[in-house]
């Protein structure tokens, strides 16, 4: 292709809504520009990209043995209904046509319905089923570019089986893909435990990449290789204190305390002797949560132990529930269910709210004084806690999520009726499995991790173009000789090369540019080496240039985009 006759709006200055480095070199390289908050449109550079990236994931699903299929993203609102997914998904998704129809955010309940009646025994599976399509979530804070948009590419996969044993096969094969995948992008991404949220189901893992720019926080720990979302991550943490002897309950006036640090600074007390008090309702049914002093609670957590539908009590209803205001909420004499986080287990001589404004109760002996208590682990983990088995030490990070792999069962297919026969003439429901990559995020995870002052940093498998062929004073006859027999050269041994024949561009203009786009490789063409019959090869990543002999060009580009690709 040659840069004349393309449009590849370069930029010198970094836009001033960008701040991630994948963000603001997809603009300033012409790769994608904005048509709104998280919507963006793929200019041809960048689509050449996103091409690469889908033609690798459709080469390892089908080695797998998926099939593609390409799924309306538009969808009838009472699919989803029969789920419960509306609920679940909440804002985040998009409803037209006076709200009979929604835009798929993801696609288990399509799967489920062409599945419904068309797979209807145990001869039919397993399946695997995927596509790659343009998804819809409608995010309140789009960010970061391309990873947190309101329209995206995913690559989205479901296996069908009859057993729990064909669930565990289907999901391994994609766990393999996956890395397959991953591997050729060239990304340094690791593998973590994870919630599978509005998704449902058991096991869940996600593959994700360290970046400041995530939106997920990450426990790891270097020596033994633990790795899991805080949504999940667990920790070896003290417990709160037991004393020998337990006072009694006691009330405190506590006028305007109002916070957990308010009211240690008021009785003068460590927070560790202090529960605080969360309000949720769970199907619809009122909660309290008890944590040890300021740990907040890890609602991802909640939600997998309590199951269906959980969310904050409103301020509202607060006083309906417990007599009091936040900030004077306690267990005390609360007639709805409680749950305290482990670290609270048997706890005595606590002080939390009385259910009474601006007073709390002290002496407090979980215990003694709230029997029917359940506990469970409901805290986020923080770095520099040890790791559950105590053989290690928890970080805490950013990181980015490419892709998510989920056991679903049998949520969709008993919500839907999509049932099949077994061996023995029962009938049973399809068990499903959801696996999901963002197409979008491995093409900006790259850029975050390959890129430098000058700009973006391909490797061979991602790049828009193999080679970059810079002529320099294009108006000399020799220049443009040489330049049209290298790239005819050049492609036709299937090197995609990207052409610079701008005559009124300057070297040096040329040259940033050049960096900038990030091809593995540029030949510069210039009047002076050609009277020695050479050109010179720069590798982008390296740096490193070299007189190259045009007799052996051809080869030599060859050579090093084949090391290039190791």
């Amino acid at each position: 292709m040659r840069v004349s006759k393309s449009f590849i709006p370069t930029l010198k200055e970094v836009p001033a809504d960008a701040v991630i480095p994948s963000h603001i070199l997809m603009i300033r390289a012409g790769l994608i520009r904005q048509l709104s908050a998280g919507i963006y449109s793929m200019l041809p550079l960048g689509y050449k990209v996103v091409r690469k990236i889908s033609e690798i994931i459709r080469e390892e699903m089908n080695a797998i043995g998926g099939q593609e299929f390409h799924l309306p993203a538009l969808n009838p609102k009472e699919i989803w209904e029969a789920t419960n997914r509306v609920e679940a998904f909440g804002d985040t998704l998009f409803h037209v046509k006076n709200r009979e129809y929604v835009l798929a955010p993801t696609h288990e309940e399509i799967i489920a319905f062409h599945a419904k009646g068309n797979v209807t025994s145990y001869k039919d599976l397993p399946q695997i089923w995927y596509q790659i399509q343009t998804k819809f979530r409608n995010e309140a804070r789009p960010r970061s570019g391309v990873i947190r948009g309101r329209q995206f590419l995913m690559k989205d996969a479901y296996t069908l089986d009859a057993t729990l044993e064909g669930l565990d096969e289907g999901y391994a094969k994609h766990d393999m893909a996956y890395r397959k995948i991953f591997d050729r992008c060239k990304l340094n991404y690791f593998v973590v435990g994870a919630s599978s949220g509005a998704m449902g189901g058991s096991k869940s893992e996600e593959f994700m990449v360290k970046s400041e720019a995530g939106e997920d926080n990450i426990a790891y720990c270097r020596e033994t290789g633990y790795a899991a979302n805080v949504e999940v991550a667990q920790s070896l943490v003290d417990a709160a204190k037991r004393h020998a002897d337990s006072k009694k309950i006691f009330e405190i006036s506590t006028p305007n305390v109002k916070s957990i640090d308010q009211l240690c600074e008021f009785l003068n007390i460590d927070e560790t002797e202090t529960a605080k008090s969360r309000v949720y309702f769970h199907d619809e049914k009122p909660v309290l949560v008890l944590m040890l002093g300021n740990e907040e609670v890890n609602e991802a957590k909640l939600q997998g132990i309590l199951g269906g539908q959980v969310r904050p009590a409103h301020e509202e209803e607060l006083k309906e529930i417990s007599g009091a205001d936040a900030g004077s909420i306690g267990p005390i004499g609360f007639k709805h269910k409680i749950i305290a986080d482990l670290r609270l287990k048997d706890a005595n001589n606590l002080y939390s709210g009385a259910n009474k404004n601006d007073f709390h109760i002290g002496g407090i002996d979980l215990k003694r004084d709230v029997p029917e208590l359940e506990y469970a682990d409901l805290r986020f983990v923080k770095s520099g806690e040890k790791t559950i088995d105590g053989k290690g030490t928890l970080e805490v990070f950013k990181a980015i999520e490419l892709g998510h792999i989920f056991k679903l069962g049998t949520k969709y297919s008993e919500a839907l009726g999509v049932n099949f026969l077994d061996e023995n003439g029962k009938e049973n429901p399809i068990i499903m499995g959801s696996y999901g990559i963002g197409v979008e995020r491995v093409f900006a995870c790259y850029i975050e991790q390959n890129n430098d002052e000058k700009g973006i940093i391909w490797n061979p498998n991602l790049a828009p173009f193999h080679v970059q062929l810079i002529g320099l004073n294009m108006k000399k006859e020799a220049v443009v000789e040489t330049c049209e027999k290298i790239y005819k050269d050049l492609t036709g041994q299937g090197i995609e090369v990207l052409f610079d024949d701008r005559i009124d561009s300057s070297a040096g203009f040329k040259f940033n540019d050049a960096d900038l786009l990030g091809m593995p490789i540029q030949v510069v063409v210039g009047e002076r080496n050609l009277k020695e019959n050479a050109v010179e090869i720069k590798v982008r990543r390296t740096d490193v240039r070299e007189m190259i002999s045009l007799d052996i060009l051809t080869e030599k580009v060859k050579e090093l985009l084949s090391r290039l690709n190791e």
